[in-house]
């Protein structure tokens, strides 16, 4: 075997390039279009709610709004060009450093809102500490919760890893897998090494911690490892058919995001049918976006059913490290299931 310590993945160290990419995560990435977004909804939400008072009709509430907008939209979008501007230098700090400077960058984004409303004539004497204050205010309210937002990746990565892990070595899994390397061991012993060497390789990158993302190329050969696998369990069942852009193999990805939709696809397509099903795993790179596909044959008259705990893992792990540029379908229809992922190249 070309590693015969499969469990030696529980003492390796974390490489310091891997220490350095958790210490650089910024608590808010004012880059994101997800960031942009949710502070230009949340902003907008209290300027509604704050316009509520002293209208007395909805015409008046309108009105009030669009003013309030005229002043803070533009504010809130100086304090995402500012702390994008300041991406870089954040991220060469420690965390603790990014909630003051986000509320700095709140309270001169306030003045901001106040000099706009000075300056179209909405109000003679800007009341200038208040707006301030209130910048400052949102915006620890805005950089908390993306705080907390960025505070559960670690804990829901680190879940689905367990998650993943558990599925990975759960007797049946493990049982078959040795019962098919015992039965090649005197019939064909080249055969089974190389089925004790997939099985090693597959388990001691299950078993590592890769950090919160690795590249697609690198989800493509454990699945590979995988397949080889469960070829020798399954034989002609399993058909598969690879169709792999060179273009998008170093999109970035959450660990462990494509081995358990293979695997669905295993036990949800060839496990059940006498015939076998037909496997299909594709990349493709359009631009800016890599789309990712693996389709299965079901057998007549079964549904979808099984699929929703791994499905569900893999959308929010998605979303979790893509956020809303990440998208995730999946759906059967005329007797094939299929999985479609969009993640930005």
């Amino acid at each position: 075997m070309k590693d015969p310590q499969i469990l030696s993945t529980f003492q390796e160290p974390r490489t310091p390039s891997q220490r350095g990419r958790s210490s650089s995560v910024l608590v808010f990435d004012a880059c994101q279009p997800g960031v942009v977004l949710r502070a230009i909804l949340f902003v907008e939400a209290v300027m509604a709610v704050g316009a509520m008072f002293g209208s007395d009709t909805p015409l008046q509430w309108a009105e009030r709004l669009a003013l309030l907008t005229a002043g803070a939209l533009p504010a809130t979008l100086l304090w995402l060009l500012l702390a994008c501007s300041f991406k870089h230098r954040l991220g060469r700090l420690g965390r603790q450093a990014h909630y003051p400077v986000g509320v700095v960058l709140g309270a001169l984004a306030g003045l901001a809102a106040c000099a706009v409303l000075a300056a179209i004539g909405v109000t003679a004497n800007p009341p200038w500490l208040a707006c301030a204050v209130t910048g400052l205010l949102l915006s620890v309210l805005l950089v908390a919760g993306l705080g907390l937002r960025a505070r559960a990746r670690t804990p829901a990565a680190t879940t689905a890893l367990l998650a993943e892990l558990q599925a990975r070595i759960r007797p049946h899994f493990l049982f078959n897998t040795l019962n098919s390397a015992i039965a090649l061991v005197r019939a064909e012993p080249a055969k089974a090494e190389a089925l004790l060497e997939d099985l090693s390789d597959l388990f001691r990158h299950v078993l590592q911690n890769p950090g919160e993302s690795v590249t697609l190329a690198e989800e493509i050969a454990l699945a590979e490892r995988y397949l080889a696998i469960e070829q020798v369990r399954f034989g002609n069942r399993l058909r598969v058919q690879w169709s792999l852009d060179p273009a998008a193999d170093q999109v970035r990805l959450p660990p462990l995001l494509l081995q358990p939709l293979v695997e669905n696809a295993v036990k949800h397509g060839v496990e059940p049918s006498d015939k076998g099903a037909d496997i299909r795993i594709a990349s493709e790179r359009r631009g800016e976006t890599v789309r990712i596909t693996v389709v299965n044959t079901v057998p007549a008259g079964q549904g979808a059913g099984g699929h929703g705990v791994a499905l569900d893992n893999v959308r929010t792990r998605l979303g979790l490290l893509h956020d809303v540029r990440g998208s995730f379908r999946a759906g059967l229809r005329y007797g094939v299931f299929r999985v479609r992922i969009e993640v930005p190249a």
